[in-house]
């Protein structure tokens, strides 16, 4: 009976730490539902709130989530009484301390108006975010479960407080007022044409482009060094036999920056030639050859850094990962202090 009285106490404690997040859905292709897996053709707001936080798996692991169905109907059916209903609401639920944040689950024809009008009339600089989906909720490949999932991180995340409202789609991040829809069927379809995106999140791993240090806030001054350490890059390919490696290492590079295949792969002879470079004091820092996008995409993907203590150059190109690298090797050569510089600037 204590057995079960402390699990029961633990439980209560855990569900008390997470935060708690209102999903409120409106209807849209994210709720939508066909007669078959293929259909383009759905009915949208077919499936309610419960139905779709059900579709989402560990969801509950990240927040407690609470579910309110605003309304059900096509964006394209959206009003302004459904949009006053909305603004009521989610200024309630902001008002209440116990509340972390409120998503929004929408159709994608209209989510920007919606989210635009929300960021004018909203009254608290708690996340509020919009998401929506270009394939129903019965598609062979809907694309609403993980937007969902990515919108409870990206609302349960304290960079995303003061940002204004959100839309998060497409493990992009953008700001009410600059996104906009730019192709009738695409999943890619949100774009912020003026300024672009200010984050992206994987799988809940969350970025904020602007919260890199620099300038007076960087700890790197030209006071504190002479010169700088010799990094080469290396440009990754198939059936490369890693003699460059070895050729930098005994041209006395302090640092490799590997511009690898796709979010930072290697062939298996370069990986072996970087462990023994690294067994030799030599830092690595995986970038990729591919233009953008990140290349740490965070615990048990990164196998390379986790396996052998490779880092993350993150979204930072080759060029520009062998100029944090020697600025960082003025500081240290401690691979976790490294790997911390590169998260942070």
């Amino acid at each position: 009976m204590k057995k079960i009285f402390c699990l029961m106490f633990i439980s209560i404690l855990v569900a008390f730490a997470k935060p708690t997040v209102y999903i409120l859905a409106t209807g849209g292709t994210i709720a939508g539902g066909a007669d078959n897996e293929l259909s383009g053709a759905y009915k949208s707001g077919a499936i309610g709130v419960d139905k779709l936080i059900a579709a989402v798996p560990k969801i509950n692991e990240i927040a407690n989530i609470k579910g309110e169905q605003i309304s059900n109907i096509g964006s394209h059916h959206m009003n302004n009484d459904v949009w006053l209903k909305l603004a009521k609401r989610v200024n309630e639920i902001l008002n209440d301390e116990n509340a972390d944040g409120v998503i929004i689950t929408h159709g994608t024809d209209s989510i920007e108006e919606s989210a635009y009008f929300l960021n004018l009339v909203i009254k608290s600089n708690k996340p509020v975010v919009f998401v929506g989906a270009m394939r129903a909720a019965t598609s062979i490949s809907a694309d609403g479960p993980l937007n969902i999932y990515n919108a409870v991180s990206v609302a349960t995340n304290k960079k995303s407080f003061g940002k204004g409202v959100l839309l998060v789609m497409n493990d992009e991040i953008h700001k009410a007022r600059e996104v906009t829809k730019s192709n009738t069927t695409n999943v890619a379809t949100f774009t912020s044409p003026n300024s672009g995106k200010i984050g992206i999140v994987n799988y809940g791993k969350i970025e904020y482009f602007d919260d890199k240090l620099h300038t007076t806030n960087s700890e790197f001054s030209t006071e504190d060094f002479k010169e700088l350490p010799k990094v080469d890059i290396l440009y990754a390919h198939t059936t490369d036999n890693g003699d460059l490696v070895d050729f930098c290492v005994e041209n006395g590079a302090k640092g490799i920056v590997i511009a690898g295949m796709g979010s930072g792969s290697l062939y298996p002879s370069v990986e072996k030639a970087l462990v023994n470079a690294m067994k030799k004091g030599v830092v690595i820092v995986r970038s990729s050859r591919v233009a953008s996008g990140s290349t740490d995409m965070g615990p048990g993907v990164n196998l390379y850094d986790e396996k052998y203590g490779f880092i993350a150059a993150d979204t930072l190109n080759p060029q520009k990962a062998r100029i944090l690298l020697m600025l960082a090797l003025t500081k240290t050569n401690e691979i976790e202090k490294i790997r911390e510089i590169f998260r942070t600037y």
